[in-house]
């Protein structure tokens, strides 16, 4: 099964959701969160950097509740606004 390309607006907020939570990550190291979150630090980093862009839901809520994050946080700040 081939998945479709990513559209740029599913780029973009894969990249968005990288930067969220590299933010929420602080100082805490790389390594220390995702193994925290049951993933590898590689793993980790891609998302970070929105190499991969699409992340499972489980791979989401798994570092949310590592790096104390509301999963309703997370997705008010990378749904588009809709135009009134």
């Amino acid at each position: 099964m081939v998945r479709p390309p990513l559209s740029p607006e599913e780029r973009l907020r894969g990249e968005q959701l990288g930067t969220l939570l590299r933010q929420a990550r602080g100082e805490r190291s790389i390594v220390e969160v995702a193994t925290a979150a049951g993933m590898s630090a590689e793993t980790l980093r891609k998302i970070e950097t929105g190499r991969i862009a699409t992340p499972a839901f489980f791979t989401i809520a798994a570092l949310a509740d590592v790096l104390n994050v509301s999963l309703d946080h997370l997705a008010l700040r990378l749904t588009p606004a809709v135009p009134t």
